[in-house]
């Protein structure tokens, strides 16, 4: 993207079915702020689906959309892609090409969430650094190595830029009006929208470690989760955890009951479990294997935690996650009869 403060910037934003609402509305917003606050068409877009027509988030609302094929000779700035559940089930020939087109045309090729999956599979993020999803960030490396899969917010390679999705939707198009438009611009947008801190280029999606409201927490709860966080294939034992942080075993347990509200033995278990649902859902891996990458050396025993966690076994929860229905999320929903 190259600054010109006097032009319109023209933005196509494809969405899949199950894409993420609130991540898709929430990038557009501040785009609408800058428009209105100077009163001039700074940027025009248009929502875009492979078939065109409503097309359902993974909430159960729907967004009118154009067809890819009336829009895949138009000449625009930037594309953005919007996936959320199951991505690998929306790579087509047809996507691929208009992609690649525009991409040789001189746009700007961008995705939100799980879209950076599409764009690897094109082969559009190769020798790139990219974000998704902490969710999907396993199963990322694990079937696209040659992408440089990263956990920041967002990430801007030359003329490729991700977003991992959620409210750092917002971050990332305040960058992208002030690159475009300069930092006036991207500041009254940001004022407008009520978002008074713009989190910087290379943010990280977790920067404590810890859940969001509990950066109270003391560092010894800070550290052994980032002792957790880095050994999830092999586990460390909890009193080697304690040893290592100078806590005793007792006082660990005080303390993340306290501010966790877990033990650290049910914590440690569940971020591996998190990592073992990426990994199911995400990839083809055989489940063993997703068991041992996740510090399980039992099959037996993976199951019965995984079901325990998310209230069906892996088996089941990698059939369901590429079956094409309108809600998936977790807990589960489903519309009722």
């Amino acid at each position: 993207m190259t600054r010109d403060t006097q032009k319109t910037i023209r933005l196509l934003l494809l969405v899949t079915p199950n894409f993420n609402m609130a991540a898709t509305v929430g990038f557009l917003d501040p785009f609408r702020a800058a428009n209105y606050l100077n009163g001039c068409a700074h940027f025009q877009w248009e929502i875009v689906s492979q078939s065109g027509g409503q097309c359902m988030a993974s909430n159960g609302l729907s967004l009118e959309t154009v067809a890819l094929a009336d829009v895949a000779d138009r000449a625009t700035d930037i594309v953005v892609l919007s996936a959320s559940w199951t991505p690998e089930a929306h790579n087509t020939t047809p996507l691929h090409a208009a992609l690649w087109k525009w991409a040789r045309q001189g746009s700007t090729i961008g995705a939100l969430d799980t879209g950076a999956f599409i764009l690897a599979k094109a082969g559009m993020l190769n020798g790139r650094r990219a974000t998704v999803h902490y969710e999907h960030i396993d199963a990322m490396q694990e079937l696209y190595p040659e992408v440089e899969t990263t956990e920041d917010l967002f990430v801007f390679d030359g003329n490729r830029m991700t977003c991992c999705g959620g409210a750092a939707v917002a971050d990332f198009a305040l960058h992208i009006i002030r690159g475009t438009h300069g930092d006036g611009l991207a500041n009254a947008a940001a004022r407008y929208i009520l978002h008074d801190h713009v989190r910087p280029v290379g943010a990280r999606q977790s920067p404590q470690l810890v859940e969001p409201v509990g950066q109270r927490a003391p560092d010894v709860v800070k550290q052994a989760i980032a002792l957790m966080e880095a050994h999830l294939e092999v586990p460390l034992a909890i009193p080697a955890i304690c040893d290592v942080i100078g806590l005793s075993q007792r006082q660990l347990n005080r303390q993340f009951t306290r501010y966790v509200n877990k033990t650290p033995v049910l914590y440690y278990r569940d971020i591996r479990l998190d990592r073992a649902r990426g990994l199911v859902t995400q990839t083809e891996l055989p489940l063993a294997e997703v068991a041992l990458a996740s510090g399980f050396s039992s099959h037996v025993h993976f199951s019965r935690a995984y079901r325990d966690r998310f209230g069906l076994s892996p088996r089941s929860d990698r059939t369901e996650g590429r079956v094409p229905f309108e809600f998936r999320a977790w807990p589960m929903h489903r519309k009722a009869e």
